[in-house]
């Protein structure tokens, strides 16, 4: 049986609904945890993903986040602007471009990493750890399943 042909499809009971509002929440919340490092959300974003090493070059990094390539090369240039990032051409291939945080991004991208680690755990103060790893485990096997399906016809 489907879910939405017994519960009504509307905001309250829909889970994309639900999920937007919660990212809009974080994303505003989080707000003076990245103006106070000079960080956009954005920028933060990609901070995070070459400390985690989930992507070296622009093309991978804008997979990553779902992001424009172009947008991302612009968001890259404001980045190394900042001192924050470097590039350096591959000595396999020139025309790629290897990106690397500088320890001053790495700076603020720990310094940034703990302090929004901090505002987590203050949401998820009343949380029980378990009901957290079973969000995350339900959160994880949710985007399997949409990239597994795929667009909507």
């Amino acid at each position: 049986m489907a879910f939405y042909d017994s519960v009504p499809f509307e905001p309250d009971n829909s889970i994309g609904y639900q999920i937007k509002r919660a990212a809009q929440a974080m994303s505003a919340a989080l707000e003076p945890v990245f103006a106070d490092e000079g960080l956009t959300h954005a920028q933060w974003s990609v901070l995070v993903s070459l400390h985690f090493e989930r992507g070296r070059t622009c093309a991978e990094l804008a997979r990553d986040q779902a992001h424009d390539k172009g947008a991302m090369t612009r968001l890259i240039d404001q980045m190394e602007e900042k001192g924050w990032v470097t590039r350096e051409r591959a000595t396999d291939d020139r025309r790629h471009v290897i990106l690397a945080l500088t320890d001053k991004g790495e700076a603020v991208a720990q310094r940034t990493r703990d302090r929004v680690a901090a505002c987590w755990n203050g949401w998820l103060a009343g949380w029980e750890p378990e009901k957290v790893q079973q969000l995350l485990g339900d959160l994880r096997e949710l985007r399997t399943s949409i990239e597994f399906a795929g667009a909507c016809a």
